[in-house]
C-alpha cells in the first residue's frame, strides 16, 4: 500500500486544521442566536475567525490536539499490523510538521516522547467488515474537554437536580448536569457523546464512539431521538454560553446510544467534546492505500467561512497592559473589562506550577503575566516560532496558583474556564487579576505572539516548558478581579438556578 502513509498524513492534517461542515454549521447557528455585543458573542466571533485562520494556514484549530483516536474497519485478510505501523509513522510525521502538538507523556517518568508515540498512544479500535475498502475515522479530543467527561451510576443525587433514578428521566438529568458541570472549562458550546448502560470501561468507549456521528443526524431509535432533542433544547436554556461567559448557546450536539447492562449496574457515560470538534474520516483502496472518498465532508465543495467580521471587534475602550504591571492598575480593573496586552508573556502550566512550589523561577516574574498555555512550536531558520497558542484550562493550577502569586509577584494570569476560591482570595490579597482568553483559539492568539525570546525548563517537553514570548495586542477579558469578584462563580450560581428549574419535565 504505497499511498497509505500519504493518505493517513492528509487525514491527520485535515482533522487537526479544518473543522467538518456539520460542526461549522452548528457553530454558525450559535453565532446567529447569541446576543450581539455580549461576552459570549465576542468569544464566538474569535472562535469563527480562528476556524477560518486554521483552515487558511493549515494550522491546528486548537493547540491541544489531544489523544489521537482511530476507529478502523478493514476487509478480511488486510494486514492490521501494517496499518497500525503506518499510522504511527504518519502521527510522528504530523507532529514533526507542527500539525499535532507532542502530547504523549510517560505516566511514570513524566517524560514527553516528543512525537506523540508511546505506550498505548495513539489509540486504535480495529474491526473487520465485509466491504472491499478500508475505513479510517479519527477524532482529536483535547485534554480540557477530556477532563470534563463524566460517568454516573444510577440512582444518584445530582447538584440542583435531586434524585436521578434508573430510567430515562434519570438519564436526562445526568446529561443536563454533564453540560452544567463543564461550564467554560470544557470550551463551551460543546457536544455530548453518551452511552446508557454497558460496564464502566466499555461505556466510555461507546460514549466516545457516539461523537463519530454527524451533529445533524437523527437517532434511528425514536425514544433516544426524543431524548437527544429534549437535552439539546433544555441545555441551551441553562445559560452557560460560549466559554462559560453566560449566553444562549451551551450545546451543539447530543448523541446517545444504549447498551445492555448488568442487573446491578446502571451507568450513564458521557464523553464531552468542545466546540473545536475535530473528527474526520476516509475510505481507502485496500490495495494501494489511496483515498477513494472522504467522510463528513466533500472536498470538492467550498469550505464554509465562519467569520462575519475579523476577530475581536475593538471599541477603543480596551485597557492597554504593558508589563511589568503595577498593583494599582490591576486593582482598578473590573470583571468584564477587555484588555489588550503588548509586551512580555511567560507560559506556565502543570509542570511549571509544580516546579515553582519547590524551586525559584528561572526568570523574574514580578509584575509579569503568566499564560496557562502549552503551545505548538516549530523551528524555522534556526528560530522558534509560535504555530498555535490558545489558553489551557486553568482550574488544574488551582492547588498552586495562590502561592505562585504570593511568592513571585505575578500580576496577571491568562487562561480559560476560570479558577476557584483559593486563587480568587490570592488575587484580592496580592492585587492581581485573572484574564480569560478564548479556549481553542490557537491561531488567533498565535498571530499576536510575534517573537520568542527564550525557553526555560525544556526538560518538561515543548508544551510544558516556560516560553518567554512577546505579545502584540493580545486580547482577553477580566473574569476574576482584585476586588473579590468572579464571573465564573456568578455564572455557575445562575446556571445552577436554571438547572434546578429543569429538574422535572413539563407536564
Amino acid at each position: 500500500m504505497d499511498s497509505l502513509k500519504e493518505s493517513l498524513l492528509e487525514l491527520i492534517t485535515q482533522t487537526s486544521t479544518n473543522l467538518p461542515p456539520d460542526v461549522r454549521k452548528a457553530l454558525g447557528v450559535t453565532l446567529e442566536i447569541e446576543s450581539p455585543g455580549t461576552q459570549s458573542s465576542q468569544a464566538l466571533n474569535i472562535i469563527a475567525t480562528n476556524i477560518d485562520m486554521a483552515e487558511q494556514d493549515v494550522g491546528p484549530v486548537c493547540q491541544d490536539t489531544g489523544m489521537p483516536t482511530f476507529e478502523i474497519h478493514t476487509p478480511v485478510g488486510v494486514n492490521q499490523i501494517l496499518i497500525k505501523k503506518v499510522i504511527k509513522e504518519a502521527i510522528a510525521e504530523a507532529t514533526k510538521l507542527g500539525k499535532l502538538r507532542p502530547n504523549s507523556v510517560d505516566s511514570i517518568t513524566g517524560e514527553n516522547s516528543g512525537n506523540n508515540l508511546g505506550e498505548e498512544t495513539p489509540v486504535f479500535h480495529f474491526e473487520q467488515w465485509e466491504q472491499d475498502e478500508i475505513e479510517v475515522k479519527l477524532i482529536l479530543k483535547g485534554g480540557g474537554c477530556e477532563n470534563k467527561n463524566i460517568q454516573y451510576s444510577l440512582p444518584c443525587d445530582l447538584d440542583h437536580l435531586g434524585k436521578a433514578g434508573r430510567d430515562l428521566e434519570g438519564v436526562r438529568k445526568c446529561l443536563l448536569h454533564a453540560v452544567w458541570q463543564a461550564q467554560g472549562q470544557g470550551c463551551a458550546p460543546g457536544a455530548l457523546g453518551v452511552c446508557i448502560g454497558s460496564d464502566r470501561a466499555h461505556g466510555y468507549v461507546l460514549a466516545k464512539g457516539q461523537l463519530f456521528r454527524t451533529l445533524e443526524d437523527v437517532n434511528p431509535n425514536p425514544v433516544l431521538a426524543k431524548l437527544e432533542a429534549e437535552v439539546m433544547e433544555e441545555a441551551n436554556k441553562l445559560g452557560v454560553g460560549a466559554m462559560g461567559f453566560g449566553g444562549k448557546a451551551s450545546l451543539i450536539g447530543c448523541k446517545v446510544m444504549a447498551a445492555n447492562r448488568l442487573p446491578a449496574s446502571f451507568f450513564v457515560s458521557v464523553a464531552y467534546d468542545c466546540w473545536a470538534f475535530r473528527r474526520l474520516g476516509v475510505r481507502l483502496n485496500a490495495t494501494t492505500g489511496k483515498i477513494t472518498d472522504w467522510l463528513y465532508r466533500d472536498p470538492t465543495e467550498p469550505v464554509i467561512k465562519m467569520a462575519k467580521a475579523e476577530g475581536f471587534q475593538l471599541t477603543g475602550r480596551e485597557v492597554v497592559l504593558t508589563p511589568p504591571l503595577k498593583e494599582e492598575q490591576m486593582r482598578s480593573l473590573k470583571v468584564g473589562d477587555v484588555v489588550r496586552i503588548t509586551g512580555d508573556l511567560y507560559t506556565g502550566r502543570d509542570a511549571v506550577h509544580a516546579y515553582l512550589m519547590n524551586n525559584p523561577p528561572p526568570v523574574d516574574l514580578h509584575g509579569q503575566i503568566l499564560y496557562h498555555c502549552g503551545p505548538v512550536m516549530m523551528k524555522e531558520g534556526g528560530e522558534w516560532v509560535v504555530k498555535a497558542a490558545g489558553p489551557t484550562t486553568s482550574i488544574r493550577e488551582e492547588p498552586y496558583q495562590g502561592e505562585v502569586l504570593r511568592r513571585y509577584g505575578v500580576r496577571a494570569v491568562i487562561g480559560k474556564g476560570g479558577m476557584g476560591a483559593k486563587t480568587l482570595a490570592a488575587l484580592k490579597e496580592c492585587g492581581a487579576v485573572y484574564l480569560n482568553g478564548i479556549g481553542g483559539a490557537a491561531q488567533f492568539y498565535a498571530r499576536t505572539l510575534d517573537k520568542v525570546y527564550d525557553v526555560h525548563l525544556m526538560e518538561f517537553g515543548v508544551p510544558e516548558a516556560m516560553w518567554h514570548l512577546h505579545a502584540t495586542d493580545f486580547v482577553a477579558i477580566v473574569t476574576m478581579d482584585a476586588n473579590g469578584h468572579s464571573l465564573h462563580a456568578e455564572v455557575e450560581k445562575e446556571t445552577g438556578k436554571a438547572l434546578a428549574g429543569l429538574a422535572s419535565l413539563p407536564k
